[in-house]
């Protein structure tokens, strides 16, 4: 069998790159070693950014659909509430960010609408593939896999988490620490006799080390469970152990608990792969970094990780650039993963609020060899930057930015000719921007800024356009 993606993980980052190869017409592949999708909340905050990337991928309106945002959360002590607790520094919705805040939604209901729109485009994944053997020459990678069959690719994507089959068996390290030696239960389960309308904090009690937090998971009847243990403790994750638990750090009793349908346990920490690419092979996702999941980043990281390598892989397989841009992905995304790593860390320890840096608008490339900025007064979006939302000419960015391709923006100067594959909106002003041309890519980023139109071609060059 031959493919040219295979695309290793059916989680959140293999469905979103999943999808985006499909909506540009490369044959995909995504494999996944277990029977079915991951059945967990785990990652369950979406941060404004992948927001507006979803809404690039045609799953917006079914995510605000399926989740909501987050509640307050309620302090409680001796079976009283003693106080409320802001999760984040509130945001307003603005013309040019039009998502705010995070939106709940259980990771499990988001694989499914990421598989039910990758199924839309004619994409598929073939569950119970454990891929155990790579190897690569200069045209392609033989994959092995556990049942004797194989699949050739032209490239193949590790999305297989944090314990990466992949990753290990191209040798590739992770350089990292534990960032919380306390083993963390998490679950999701039943509960009678709580309100939804709030996350239940259960603060440690003095001299105890038994933090609990209930939260109601938007879109279900479930609550997620997360409680930490003294370092050393085995966690029981059946019924009965987490009935223990809840009943032991809250006002509930056991029976108040009346189902676990999820269970899990770790130890919070951090790592970042050695590098992000091996020949024909690329790491994205948990299997290049791993979060605490403290502010809501690892998920979001990995989509857009997702977003960054999909438009690459599609100009060189579908439009025949050179395989030059590819190298462009590890350069752009690494740092910034080390960046969101070191930000989980400190919301994890307190350092940190939830706000503006994990909200994920502020990222860019100014520093990538993708970006050029050549006005000689740049205003307050530079080429690297996220291209905002907005209006011009009666015409919303975000609509016009929506699917494969490059969209030139003018605003208050003439556009240049371009090829018919860019899309061009002018307008006289656009407050966000200011004047100027800002050439956006695909994946919603501008890559190059001018006064006039000198120098675009070239770049239109190099980006094989």
């Amino acid at each position: 069998m031959y493919t040219d993606v295979l695309i290793v993980g059916a989680g959140p980052t293999g469905l979103a790159l999943g999808v985006d190869l499909a909506r540009r017409g490369v044959d995909a592949l995504v494999v996944e070693r277990a029977e079915g999708l991951f059945p967990g909340s785990r990652g369950k905050g979406i941060q404004p950014r992948t927001m507006e990337v979803f809404d690039d991928l045609g799953v917006l309106d079914a995510i605000r659909a399926a989740g909501g945002g987050y509640p307050v959360g309620m302090i409680w002590q001796d079976g009283q509430r003693v106080g409320e607790h802001q999760m984040f520094d509130p945001a307003e919705v603005t013309e040019d960010s039009p998502y705010s805040e995070p939106w709940m939604v259980p990771q499990w209901r988001t694989q499914r609408i990421l598989f039910a729109r990758l199924e839309e485009l004619g994409g598929k994944v073939a569950f119970g593939r454990e891929a155990v053997g790579f190897t690569q020459d200069a045209d392609g990678v033989d994959v092995d896999f556990a049942d004797g069959g194989s699949v050739r690719a032209r490239y193949v994507v590790a999305a297989d988490g944090g314990r990466s089959a992949v990753r290990r068996a191209l040798g590739i390290g992770m350089t990292g620490e534990t960032v919380d030696p306390y083993p963390t239960l998490v679950a999701d389960v039943r509960i009678t006799g709580l309100d939804r309308d709030n996350w239940h904090i259960f603060p440690p009690r003095d001299g105890h080390d038994d933090f609990l937090a209930i939260c109601p998971l938007a879109g279900t009847e479930d609550f997620q469970v997360a409680a930490r243990f003294p370092e050393g403790t085995p966690v029981d994750l059946s019924l009965e152990g987490v009935r223990e638990v809840i009943a032991a750090r809250s006002h509930l009793a056991p029976r108040d608990v009346t189902e676990v349908r999820w269970a899990s346990n770790f130890m919070p920490r951090a790592a970042l792969a050695d590098r992000f690419r091996d020949g024909r092979v690329f790491l994205a996702g948990d299997a290049a970094h791993v979060h605490s999941p403290a502010g809501g980043q690892g998920l979001n990281t990995s989509v857009q990780d997702a977003y960054n390598l999909g438009w690459k892989l599609g100009a060189v397989l579908r439009d025949g650039v050179d395989e030059a841009l590819l190298e462009t992905y590890e350069e752009e995304r690494r740092p910034i993963a080390a960046s969101m790593l070191g930000l989980s860390t400190s919301v994890h320890r307190g350092e940190v609020r939830r706000g503006e840096a994990t909200r994920q608008l502020g990222l860019g490339y100014r520093e990538s060899s993708l970006t050029a900025e050549t006005r000689r007064a740049p205003g307050a979006v530079r080429a690297g930057d996220r291209a905002p939302d907005g209006v011009l000419d009666g015409v919303r960015l975000f609509d016009a930015f929506r699917g494969p391709h490059w969209t030139l923006l003018a605003v208050g100067v003439a556009a240049p000719e371009l090829p018919e594959s860019v899309r061009v909106v002018g307008g006289a002003v656009q407050e966000s921007y200011g004047a100027g041309l800002f050439l956006v890519r695909p994946d919603g980023y501008v890559g190059w800024a001018g006064d006039t139109g000198d120098g675009l071609p070239g770049y239109l060059a190099r980006a094989g356009l």
